[in-house]
């Protein structure tokens, strides 16, 4: 199927994908410059030149004329923060490959703009299997392809420029259709209490450097151990991190916290606890603060815990 100027740009929520021009060239260089993106690249040399970045330029504005490969500029706002490529080869399955500049990681934009570019091909140009590679140490490109639906078909290797040598690689297979489903995430059963003191203030602990979330204020509880009730368990927790008892009896159930982090879902049922025995202190070097209701949201919470704020301010 020929591709026209009218199916050019490819515009997604937050990028446009478009035709390279050479005023592209100097973000070109600048981007593909560093060799934490020019050494996952088979076919790009390190160091990077402005004149590379011209004859690649036009050749690719070449190759989209001639249907034999579209490489095009991932573009923010108007400005360029990656490229992205689809080769087609003769008795051979098209390839595509992307690249995001270094201070753009983390955003998910090489998932966003690789998988409007498979809907394209596979749109305008009836593209139904597409391959890939990436290196064996480049989790991060090969997570890209397995959420885009690409399935692991083996090892390879291939020559890199920028390295000089062979390196190793997985190479990867897609077919077009619907994405598989996304594999279940476990459930993580946690317990947290509300401790009150005779003045109506809450307990806060902050989560200390080196764990997730660290710097960020939470009500004290725990993980459950296999086989304990949330009782069990916030006893257990609340003698270990504040060094004070308090009995079941002590405890009523009061709200419950349902969130989906990246790797887990989170289902964290709140107690409210006003009687206990001991001082309470900081057993594992954690900050603690006793704030009133209505002060609660001045402190940064993990998502799972915001919506607590509002329930427990209303409730007290």
């Amino acid at each position: 199927m020929a591709v026209t100027a009218a199916d050019l740009p490819i515009a997604t929520a937050r990028l446009v994908l478009r035709r390279l021009v050479p005023g592209d060239a100097p973000a070109v260089t600048r981007l593909v410059n560093d060799y934490s993106v020019a050494g996952n690249l088979a076919r790009v040399p390190f160091p990077y030149r402005e004149e590379l970045a011209l004859d690649w330029i036009g050749s690719a504005g070449e190759q989209i004329d001639s249907g034999d490969a579209y490489h095009l500029a991932i573009t923010r706002e108007g400005a360029l923060v990656g490229c992205i490529g689809l080769t087609l080869k003769r008795n051979a399955l098209p390839e595509i490959g992307y690249w995001i500049g270094r201070k753009f990681w983390g955003e998910r934009l090489a998932r966003e703009a690789a998988q409007a570019l498979l809907d394209w091909a596979e749109r305008k140009l009836g593209l139904t299997e597409i391959e890939a590679s990436a290196l064996t140490d480049n989790i991060a490109s090969q997570a890209v392809l397995r959420h885009l639906g690409f399935v692991e078909t083996g090892p390879g290797s291939q020559q890199f420029l920028s390295r000089n040598r062979h390196m190793p690689v997985v190479m990867f297979r897609r077919v077009a259709g619907p994405p598989p489903p996304p594999a279940p995430k476990p459930i993580l059963l946690v317990v947290a209490c509300a401790l009150v003191d005779p003045e109506g203030r809450i307990l806060l602990a902050q989560r200390p450097e080196g764990k997730s979330l660290a710097g960020l204020w939470e009500f004290p509880g725990g993980k459950l151990d296999e086989g304990e009730t949330p009782e069990a368990a916030l006893i257990r927790e609340l003698r270990e991190e504040l060094g004070i008892e308090t009995r079941e009896s002590c405890l009523s159930p009061l709200f419950f916290a349902s969130h989906s982090y990246e790797k887990f879902h989170l289902l964290m049922p709140l107690f409210i606890c006003r009687k206990w025995e001991g001082r309470v202190v900081s057993a594992e070097g954690q900050a603690l603060a006793w704030v009133r209701p209505d002060k609660l949201a001045d402190y940064p919470m993990p998502p799972a815990d915001v919506p607590l704020v509002a329930l427990l301010r209303d409730f007290l």
